[in-house]
């Protein structure tokens, strides 16, 4: 028995995914239509044959984000049947007699090579990482194989905690998977490197005191002539606070008369100044407003736990570094904000002495960044919107006012998107095609 869609698909009964109704096409008017649940289904065959049959330039704008998601799906259920094909290849060589398993790692590594036209480096990478996903991370397969996530958030997880045990990797995985496919890359591996650091402090620690100690300076010539200069394993607080200096000498010359250099030249000859001990001339600079900020529960600054902190435009650094900036620093650009048990702000102590307005400072703390989904922009560096506005009868309060970066502001105004704040503290945008897509909170309680 089968069931016809406008002579267009023919797809057997039974196949359809739990949930998921019998299609019953309408004929179609402006546009075509989708199946339904396709917005939901499950990725495999019966999907395979609905996103084969749809032209997407003949269905509505609504519809072509569904048709998008649904075959990213698809894309994430093949990788992973592909890596699946790739662990199973080198399984094959294990079995071999006499063969050890460093001698079938780089004979099934050279079956894969040839059979997909890969370099060496290229065919042992995909090895390994068929391997994690195999052996150390199942989950992580699971969920790249339902479509749950897509090959990047998976790649960048099995990254994130390749230097952790496989039973404290499975942990820290156990703890993002939900929200991770909501999260973008930035914010997952910000989000596991809290979590890594949370998992085990005493480790943490033991591997910043490891790479910090092996901290240096390289330079690298390129082909054009000129030279890359690098640093690896800096103390981050530091390198936040001379960046933020350097964006801040960077911001009061740029667009100053006569001033044609781009911002990202500015940075580049203010930073050789300085490393010559030339301080740069600001002239009528703008450049004293930043403020980097800390944010630390209390026990953590009491030392009675060793839950990260949260430095702003980097992301989680271990207690110690969070201790050593509360207790060290008293530049006038350091904001340092203490948490009570439940996440909320108990003390925003600016050292500056002509501090930002109370209420501004109220909403930076409160949302951490720009409230566009997935933008990491520090709220610090953003617009305060009023997410009413004010020509529409919206007040300046806190409740109307949240961080945009200058980028998403402008797409909020001149691109029909919009938002609200929720009650859970969360923000609901409406995207010009109907679509809704709700943020997290982006300041959580310490511990969590």
């Amino acid at each position: 028995m089968t069931m016809t869609t406008t002579a267009r698909y023919e797809i057997p009964f039974g196949e359809e995914p739990p949930g998921v109704e019998p299609l019953a096409w309408v004929d179609p008017t402006e546009y075509e239509q989708v199946p339904p649940g396709l917005a939901t289904m499950a990725p495999g065959p019966v999907m395979a044959a609905f996103l084969s049959a749809i032209d997407v330039a003949k269905v509505s704008p609504h519809d072509q984000v569904i048709v998008l998601r649904a075959n990213d799906r698809m894309m994430s259920h093949f990788g992973a049947h592909r890596y699946r094909d790739i662990a199973a290849v080198h399984k094959s060589y294990t079995t071999d007699d006499g063969a050890t398993y460093m001698e079938a790692g780089a004979a099934s590594s050279a079956e894969i090579r040839l059979a997909l036209a890969l370099t060496r480096a290229a065919a042992d990478n995909e090895l390994a990482f068929a391997l994690s996903l195999e052996h150390r991370l199942p989950r992580l397969f699971d969920l790249l194989a339902t479509g749950t996530i897509d090959l990047r958030r998976a790649r960048t997880i099995e990254r994130a905690t390749v230097h952790l045990s496989d039973a404290t990797a499975q942990a820290v995985l156990d703890e993002i998977a939900d929200d991770a496919p909501r999260l973008t890359t930035g914010q997952l591996g910000a989000r596991i490197r809290k979590l890594c650091i949370e998992v085990d402090p005493d480790e943490a620690k033991d591997r910043y005191d490891t790479a910090h100690a092996d901290r240096r300076i390289i330079i690298q010539p390129t082909d054009s002539g000129t030279v890359n200069l690098m640093g690896y394993d800096l103390p981050p607080h530091e390198v936040t606070a001379i960046m933020s200096k350097v964006n801040r000498a960077a911001g009061g010359l740029h667009g100053t008369s006569g001033e044609a250099r781009t911002m990202d030249q500015l940075r580049a000859d203010i930073c050789i100044d300085l490393l010559h001990g030339i301080a740069p001339d600001l002239g009528s600079s703008r450049s004293n407003t930043g403020v980097i900020d800390l944010v630390v529960d209390l026990d953590t600054l009491a030392g009675l736990t060793d839950n990260p902190g949260d430095l702003g435009g980097y992301g989680p650094v271990i207690a110690d570094i969070a201790r050593k900036i509360a207790d060290n620093n008293h530049d006038a650009q350091w904001r340092i904000t203490t948490l009570n048990d439940d996440g909320e702000p108990r003390h925003i102590g600016t050292t500056s002495r002509r501090p930002t307005a109370s209420q501004k400072r109220r909403i930076q703390t409160r949302d951490r960044t720009c409230v566009f989904p997935g933008c990491r922009m520090p709220s610090t560096a953003c617009d305060l919107d009023h997410t009413t506005a004010v020509q529409d009868g919206g007040a300046t309060c806190d409740c109307n006012l949240a961080p945009l970066c200058r980028h998403d502001h402008g797409i909020k105004h001149t691109q029909g998107w919009d938002y609200e704040r929720l009650p859970d503290a969360r923000h609901q945008w409406t995207t010009p095609f109907g679509h809704t897509y709700t943020t997290a909170r982006n300041r959580e309680p310490p511990g969590r």
